[in-house]
């Protein structure tokens, strides 16, 4: 099969994109039967909560729909209703085993139609709703989420949360039925013990005990059973990179590495990777919230991109993942929405500097110039090095420093990160640090004099990017500038002609947005990106990166349909360690990320080309 573009010649057969990957995907019945399921099962809730609602015009409708099997089962429309709700989501996106959840589950609400209500229509339509699911099984097929043990934890939190709340509603729906008055401690202590198949302190009248009884042991079951499930279901661990896949990958930043300058970032090993049938090019990727998010550009040959995004199209189909591209190039966003007709919006602008033409000479370099000597008149010198020249215990103090210097619990960074310092396995990447000697009879810090440092990951042959920058608190302002002017002083020596910076978020709209003559659609755009400056570094980072006087790359997100933009932009945010929608710290299994060592880094250690700068 060749990899070829669409309308270039070659001997043989041009490559040309399956017929599913050429328009939008014909319309399929699982989004509204996810929604159907949404709507039923929240009359079953509600139907089972309050008793008004049961002998309502509207049972007469909800007892013929999929799972309301009683009026005087509140028990039994509660369960069914919080099943359908937790099915819902999988059945729109088209899972297989929501899709057998939901085929399991409705043979038991015909049966509870005869039974309870005597209900021949109930049951007819809920054995027709059952033909139906079974007539297009074929477009339930997708595979499971990744997938880990915490999320039963998770569930029990959460559930349990909305189990306790529905039953205070349950026992406090019946105020005509009540013995006594029972005060707030006593319903509390009613529901909890209803959860656990009790009966509590609360007496009811006219039977509505049982009806009470019922419901609260059926959403203490709920609980229980959906935990266990979770608890106890084969684990689906998110995809990582193999060492053969990591292998394959240098191989084709060695010789295709220098087109792209985030490129060396899809060796982080927390994401997956797709080869194209021939091996020539590659798409890294991880999956969040049910995105399939890739960064970048493809890794390897251009004209193998085509093979590879395929492969990623076919992948995120297969497991009915939303597909959806973050930070690529105008050349990666044209050849992504030519062969998977998607749509392609500009995110920001990456700073690129190129070392030939940086000088702190002119008015336009002043703060910085400024800047830089004033630091380096309170006594603090420059290290410029390859990571594989430092010597084990200072590169050990550089990390434990970069780590104590992070002012949030994970490591940020998703697209422009890549989240270790290994000589072993990145020994071309370049540490950048910064050093103050400690007054005369002052103790030395916890890591000497080391006051700041900068991490830059390979860029092709001549290039590096900027992947890490952290500094001590109480050092002087201005550590990250004097760490760039370092690097770019010292990039000559090194053999580097270009340096990327950061990627600043929006940024066209930021500097349209403070020109004369700057409509008002783009005025309140930027008002808006200053005031979520406030939280992200949006504003900031432009500025900063302005300051070295960079050549602006547009970066693009590339997403299948605008509905899509919200949820990848919430994937996005926390693939970059901006958001957090897991279990709190204390309670996560730690998994500390050991370097890892890497079969095709050469033994012998290379002369040192170690560049320093002394105030």
């Amino acid at each position: 099969m060749s990899d070829r573009l669409d309308g270039e010649k070659s001997g043989t057969v041009a490559w040309r994109r399956p017929r599913w990957l050429r328009g939008p995907r014909p319309a399929s019945v699982p989004p509204l039967i996810g929604s159907a399921g949404v709507v039923v099962g929240l009359l079953d809730i509600v139907s089972g909560v309050f008793p008004r609602f049961r002998h309502s015009r509207m049972h007469h409708l909800a007892e013929v729909l999929p799972g309301a099997v009683s009026p005087l089962a509140a028990a039994a429309s509660l369960v069914v209703g919080i099943l359908l709700l937790l099915l819902a989501h999988g059945l729109k996106r088209r899972k297989r085993r929501a899709w057998t959840a939901a085929v399991a589950l409705l043979p038991v609400g015909a049966l509870a139609q005869l039974i309870y209500r005597h209900s021949v229509f109930g049951a007819v339509l809920s054995l027709l709703l059952l033909g139906f699911l079974v007539w297009h099984r074929k477009e339930f097929a997708a595979l499971p989420d990744p997938r880990s043990r915490w999320k039963a934890l998770l569930n029990a939190v959460v559930l349990g949360g909305a189990s306790f709340g529905i039953g205070m509603v349950i026992v406090s729906s019946h105020p005509g039925r009540i013995v006594g008055s029972p005060g707030g401690w006593e319903r509390v202590q009613h529901v909890l013990w209803g959860l656990c198949g009790f009966e509590g302190p609360i007496a009811y009248t006219h039977h509505v005990d049982y009806t009470v009884g019922y419901s609260l042991g059926a959403l203490g079951l709920v609980t229980a059973a959906t935990t266990a499930y979770l608890a106890f279901r084969p684990e689906h661990p998110a995809a990582r990179l193999t060492e053969d896949d990591e292998l394959r990958l240098r191989e084709l930043l060695e010789r295709h590495g220098g087109r792209d300058s985030l490129g060396y970032f899809a060796l982080r090993r927390d994401k997956g990777a797709v080869f194209s049938p021939t091996g020539k090019a590659a798409v890294c990727y991880r999956v969040i919230s049910g995105v399939m998010l890739a960064s970048g550009d493809p890794i390897g040959d251009v004209e193998a991109w085509p093979g590879a995004i395929e492969r990623f199209m076919e992948v995120a189909r297969a497991h009915s993942w939303t597909p959806a591209v973050t930070g690529c190039s105008e050349t990666g966003g044209q050849v992504w929405t030519r062969e998977t007709g998607m749509d392609a919006l500009e995110l920001g602008d990456e700073a690129i500097v190129d070392v030939a033409d940086f000088t702190l000479s002119g008015r336009a370099m002043r703060n910085v110039r400024q800047m830089v000597k004033r630091i380096e008149r309170n006594g603090y010198e420059t290290r410029v090095r390859r990571v594989r020249d430092l010597e084990p215990e200072e590169l050990a103090r550089i990390q434990r420093a970069a780590d104590a210097w992070r002012d949030t619990d994970t490591e940020r960074g998703f697209s422009m990160a890549l989240g270790r310092i290994d000589a072993v396995a990145d020994g071309d990447a370049v540490i950048a640090t910064a050093h103050q000697a400690p007054e005369e009879g002052a103790e030395p810090g916890p890591f000497g004099d080391l006051k700041a440092m900068q991490h830059y990951v390979p860029w092709g042959r001549d290039g590096i990017s900027l992947e890490l920058m952290r500094r001590d608190r109480a050092a002087d302002p201005g550590m990250n500038e004097l760490l760039i002017v370092a690097a770019l002083q010292a990039a000559p020596e090194l053999k580097i002609a270009r340096v990327s910076l950061n990627f600043a978020v929006f940024r066209s709209s930021l500097e349209r947005g403070e020109k004369l003559g700057a409509g008002p659609v783009i005025r309140i755009w930027r008002g808006m990106l200053i005031f979520l400056s406030r939280w992200y570094q949006i504003e900031s980072l432009y500025k900063f990166n302005d300051k070295f006087q960079p050549r602006w790359e547009p970066r693009y997100v590339v997403f299948r349909n605008s509905r899509d933009i919200p949820r990848i932009g919430l994937a996005a945010l926390q693939a970059e360690g901006y958001l957090e929608l897991g279990l709190p710290r204390a309670l996560r299994r730690r998994t500390p990320a050991e370097p890892r060592p890497c079969a095709h880094v050469p033994t012998p250690r290379p002369a040192r080309d170690t560049v320093e700068r002394a105030a």
